[in-house]
């Protein structure tokens, strides 16, 4: 049998590669995709691949099943976004960018077929904020009751207001006015994002924006490495590796352009990571010159050792029946990594300790 993490790169890299493995590996890569919450994804290339009628037949269910539940969640995240641009339909001038996995549906990105969605992250610019939140409250959004502690972190130091909650779809949005905290070492411009980003067609009400390539590329990037939660890590390399692909391939000057604009945009330690792990993990081709060029955004040589060690561990899922330690506490220290570079040591100090008293205060509830 192969080993766990084997089995995720041969699926991932190429799924074809299903077809003709054993029962036993065939099932430990199906349980292992659908932790990483990439079963719809293979599934999706399979499909389209004309290959799914290949497999064993509870392999096939699986694999079909995830299709559908994918396809499923992206006509929800398509008619949260028609219901958002309904409600925004007033507001002149506004350019409202979707991001992340709405971004790579409305961009008809390949990867995107089948990717599973968690919520609608959506950028407007900062001094709007006031009067979108207005109006998606007015037409049924709502944010959960917050702490004033954390209504204060929302508002004043990250990069995002809290979560709203649609009344009757009970669809998450996120509201962003940047990639990254304010309070974080990196600050990319939001204005250049704006300004270089490109229509989508399809709405009805007014028009969508997406990222321009290099930069949804780099936004992927940051929010892996300076995002902070692990638990979806491989599905975001992956994510990137296909994003590095794709524009790679279809968009003129990509390569010649990508480390310009990761330094001009203040992502060049993102992008270093990024383009190391997905070529790393994943053998994803990066042009030799554009590998040189991201070693000025390295850190020192013991912090690159330590990655190398924590960033593989972190982002592969444990095996279901033999779980390691190691895993979560790779994930545990590349989240303690993720703060540390969102947020001043005393800010960080005095967040932790709000977090482990509201734990404990909830654990001595129950």
């Amino acid at each position: 049998m192969m080993a766990e993490r084997d089995l995720l790169i041969a699926a991932l890299v190429d799924p074809r590669n299903l077809v003709s493995w054993s029962a036993a590996d065939l099932d430990l890569a199906l349980r292992l995709l659908r932790r990483a919450r990439l079963l719809g994804r293979v599934a999706g290339e399979l499909d389209a691949a004309g290959l799914l009628g290949a497999l064993p037949l509870a392999a096939r269910d699986a694999l079909a099943s995830a299709l559908i539940a994918a396809q499923a969640r992206a006509r929800v995240a398509r008619w949260e976004l028609d219901r958002i641009a309904y409600a925004l339909r007033d507001l002149e001038d506004l350019r409202v960018v979707a991001m992340k996995g709405c971004a790579y549906l409305l961009a008809d990105l390949p990867h995107a077929q089948g990717r599973m969605f968690a919520d609608v992250d959506v950028l407007v610019p900062e001094a709007r904020l006031a009067e979108v939140e207005e109006k998606l409250r007015e037409h049924g959004w709502s944010s959960s009751e917050l702490s004033a502690y954390d209504e204060r972190y929302y508002r004043e130091w990250t990069h995002e207001l809290p979560p709203l909650t649609h009344e009757e779809r009970e669809v998450e949005v996120d509201l962003h006015h940047n990639v990254l905290m304010r309070t974080a070492r990196l600050h990319p411009d939001p204005r250049l994002l704006l300004a270089a980003a490109r229509a989508v067609p399809g709405f009805r009400y007014f028009g969508y924006s997406v990222m321009a390539p290099i930069d949804m590329t780099l936004h992927a990037m940051a929010h892996l490495f300076y995002g902070g939660e692990m638990d979806d890590a491989l599905r975001e390399i992956v994510d990137i590796d296909a994003l590095l692909r794709h524009f790679g391939k279809v968009e003129p000057d990509y390569w010649q352009q990508f480390w310009p604009r990761a330094v001009e945009l203040d992502l060049a330690r993102p992008a270093y990571y990024g383009l190391r792990y997905a070529q790393r993990l994943l053998a994803t081709p990066i042009p030799p010159q554009v590998l040189a060029a991201s070693q000025a955004g390295s850190p020192g040589p013991l912090i690159v050792a330590a990655m190398d060690r924590l960033v593989p561990r972190a982002l592969f899922p444990a095996h279901p029946d033999r779980p390691r330690r190691r895993t979560g506490f790779a994930r545990a220290l590349l989240y303690v990594r993720s703060h540390w570079v969102k947020m001043p040591p005393v800010m960080l100090i005095r967040h932790l300790a709000w977090k482990a008293y509201v734990r404990h205060s909830r654990t001595q509830e129950h």
